[in-house]
């Protein structure tokens, strides 16, 4: 017998006539659901112990068993050195393409893209590609898979990309109704939330699952009041910090405004949050969880109404335990409105960001005092003046990651750092116009520009091996 088993001898593998020689161990650290680790699995081996001995010479039990494998030599040269020194090193005439499916066929796609990834910091991002949508203008948001991937909201559609940007089969919501926002359940399990459009009956309008995948519809959420189904426009969407149950602002037809609650695994309504006097819920663009509060973040914001309130829900007892508005702001603060928020991630702070790009911060534990705007973390501006960003189409956006602050404005995303929230990087990549979104996750940072459809991914690439 020649069947070769884990750190015992070397293996011999032809592939494509390039002959590559290694270690039972080496192909072993690939992993037993791989295909290059089940080679060294004495059931897979039992019906291939012919073909292994008949190429290995006929050395007797020192030789290095051979296994013939019909594939690209170039690439699996580059993911055999990956096994081996734990690198990714990619020479200049291998595609990454056709890297990506030789990987999948050895099962060792995440082993590449963890290797091509780094750990995710916005002082180490560079820019890794520019990738072009399929028509200008008329995009709403981007939001970062889990994996890697991401999707796009354009119009009536969601154009979805996996993790290697290749773009899979777009969603589009029944009825073609126009996306407001969207959101992973999962890596392969789409949210989307969408608006109603006058004179239909219905049809439109709410939100849906589909997979992410293949860009089916699997369920719509309904929403009922007094035990009767209402249609719905649906806003801004939220997950709690288990991914349990998720969060929508609503607007229906006979001033049904709030916020609702579904359960992500029955799909069925588990509650909702009514709009009370003086708190704008139902046209929410904003909505974010405090992690291990049971509160809800609920941010409506200029330009959308005159002006901006955010308002802190706790579902547990049906109250609101904190809001602020910029309703009554002084005369000389008049032309400036909060335009985005987002809930620092000590839970002890909101920062807003306004029209002319200045942050500043709210304190949760207070209901009294206004926002205390930073100066000194003023956004870099690409020499805007206060005239230009008042025409401007795309209003600066927040986020936070990893303990730092990112903000866009223009055509940049500026990284902040430390308790002083310091401007420590700034991004500017693709020629796509002003950024209306970004989104971080999986690793990476989207950014999309409104002018030309495009968006940027931006990466941290892995520490050197040496």
């Amino acid at each position: 017998m020649c069947t070769p088993a884990a750190g015992r001898g070397r293996v011999r593998l032809n592939v494509g006539g390039r002959v590559f020689e290694t270690t039972a161990a080496t192909l072993a650290s690939a992993g037993r659901d791989t295909m290059l680790g089940a080679m060294l699995d004495a059931s897979w081996n039992a019906s291939h112990d012919d073909a292994a001995c008949g190429g290995g010479g006929g050395g007797g039990g020192s030789a290095a068993a051979e296994y013939f494998i019909d594939r690209d030599p170039a690439c699996f040269a580059v993911l055999l050195d990956l096994l081996r020194t734990g690198g990714l090193h990619v020479p200049p005439g291998v595609p990454e393409a056709t890297l990506y499916r030789e990987a999948l066929y050895y099962g060792l796609l995440d082993r590449v893209r963890a290797a091509r990834l780094g750990e995710f910091d916005g002082d180490r991002l560079r820019l890794s590609a520019s990738v072009p949508g399929r028509a200008p203008g008329d995009v709403t948001a981007v939001r970062a898979a889990p994996d890697g991937g991401c999707c796009v909201a354009h119009g009536g559609a969601v154009r979805v990309y996996n993790w290697m940007l290749e773009e899979r089969r777009p969603v589009y919501y029944p009825g073609h109704a126009p996306v407001n926002d969207a959101a992973y359940l999962d890596a392969a399990t789409l949210l989307v939330a969408a608006r109603e459009r006058p004179g239909r009956l219905g049809d439109d309008g709410g939100v849906a699952t589909f997979s992410a995948l293949t860009g089916g519809l699997r369920h719509r959420f309904r929403v009922a009041h007094d035990r009767q189904p209402r249609s719905f426009t649906a806003g801004a969407l939220a997950f709690d910090d288990g991914g349990c149950s998720f969060f929508a602002s609503c607007k229906g037809r006979f001033n049904e405004y709030g916020i609702g609650v579904w359960d992500a695994n029955t799909g069925e309504q588990a509650d909702f949050f009514y709009e009370p006097p003086g708190c704008a819920l139902g046209d929410a663009d904003r909505l974010q969880c405090l992690d291990g509060t049971g509160t809800l973040m609920v941010a409506t914001m200029f330009p959308r109404t005159d002006s901006s309130f955010i308002s802190l829900l706790d579902f547990r007892d049906k109250s609101v335990v904190w809001s602020w508005s910029d309703v009554g702001t002084p005369a000389s603060l008049e032309d400036k409105h909060a335009v985005h928020a987002v809930v620092m991630e000590d839970g002890r702070s909101v920062c807003v960001i306004n029209q002319y790009d200045d942050l500043g911060f709210l304190d949760l534990r207070s209901s009294a005092g206004g926002v205390r705007w930073r100066s000194r973390s003023k956004l870099a501006t690409s020499g805007k003046t206060k005239a230009l960003v008042s025409e401007e189409v795309c209003y600066p956006k927040l986020a936070t990651y990893g303990g730092q602050l990112f903000a866009s404005t223009g055509d940049t995303v500026s990284v902040f750092s430390g308790p002083d929230h310091v401007l420590t990087s700034t991004l500017r990549g693709g020629q796509g116009g002003a950024i209306c979104d970004f989104s971080i996750g999986g690793d990476r940072l989207f950014a999309l520009h409104s002018e030309e459809n495009v968006f940027d991914v931006w990466e941290t690439p892995p520490p050197a091996i040496i």
